[in-house]
């Protein structure tokens, strides 16, 4: 039987990259400890900022809400409902329960008043829902960041996400992608800061802590994230780390001190979108672009 390393008790989970074991108490005190220290490491944001954290009901991004609200930050919750049937429903419920257990204030956009819901715009489309989901989401993060004065946007992307990530704009060598994949994307050219504290941070190791902590979270994927080649990419990246621990951190942070420094340059020149403002690299934004689209099938029906 393993002990904490801390403080003797029986352990409740042994962490094979850093070849320590912790009891409840001292994991919860870990954590917060280690999301601090990469928020101040990365200088993502201090005590004057005000956080947006973008919350989907899943373990990860409730569990940055609640430590970020532990350690006396001002966060507050943005949720965009996607109306995806009941997976969208259950998810809202559990992000509005949690928001109104801790007193904390929740801002919700529902997709369907903006655009249209997921299904509705993947049926018009006629491609993978991921193709643009990921677009919408990235625009109202920033657009309501900007129009309620949050300073920084918070997700809570965590390690296997980013290092699934890496692994395969490296395959495909996506230097664009590759320029712009930092845990602090800074403020500028119509955009907020952007910060991911949780990605030195395992999915295991934000499930532990969201359980440990008591906090109800959605297990269920998104219905329409089956197939999708990041999940492959987990899966491998995930079977090379169970041989050799630590693999994923070492990859990731690798990358940042060695190649990001050199991608840094050439990047696209931002400009506002002449319809809706928000910064592009076009003259008209990629969602005002979804949305003349769906506008003109709409009355081509």
């Amino acid at each position: 039987m393993r002990r904490c390393y801390k403080c003797g008790q029986k352990a409740v989970v042994y962490l094979r990259q850093y070849r320590i074991a912790f009891c409840k108490e001292h994991y919860l005190e870990w954590y917060l400890k280690r999301v601090q220290e990469t928020i101040k490491e990365f200088r993502m944001f201090g005590k004057e900022d005000r956080v947006l954290v973008a919350i989907s009901g899943g373990k990860d991004s409730l569990s940055l809400w609640d430590a970020l609200y532990k350690l006396g930050y001002e966060a507050d919750g943005f949720y965009i409902d996607l109306g995806i049937g009941n997976y969208s429903r259950r998810s809202r419920e559990v992000c509005e329960k949690f928001a109104r257990e801790r007193s904390l204030k929740l801002h919700v956009v529902e997709l369907s008043k903006e655009i249209a819901t997921i299904p509705e715009i993947r049926e018009k489309e006629k491609r993978p829902a991921c193709s643009f989901c990921g677009q919408i989401k990235r625009y109202y993060m920033n657009h309501v960041a900007k129009k309620e004065g949050y300073s920084v946007v918070a997700t809570g992307h965590n390690l296997d996400d980013e290092s699934a990530t890496l692994f395969s704009n490296v395959l495909s060598w996506n230097m664009d992608y590759l320029s712009r994949q930092f845990p602090v994307l800074l403020e500028g050219e119509g955009f907020v800061r952007k910060v991911k504290p949780l990605f030195k941070f395992t999915e295991k190791e934000n499930a532990l802590y969201a359980f440990l902590s008591g906090i109800e979270f959605v297990e269920e994927e998104c219905p329409f994230s089956e197939g999708a080649s990041s999940i492959e990419y987990k899966r491998i990246l995930s079977e090379i780390e169970e041989k050799s621990p630590g693999t994923k951190l070492r990859f990731y942070m690798d990358f940042l001190r060695r190649m990001h420094p050199i991608l840094q340059q050439d990047k696209a020149q931002l400009n506002p979108c002449k319809v809706c403002g928000e910064p592009t690299s076009s003259e008209v934004c990629s969602i005002c672009r979804l949305r003349e689209r769906l506008s003109s099938k709409a009355l081509s029906f």
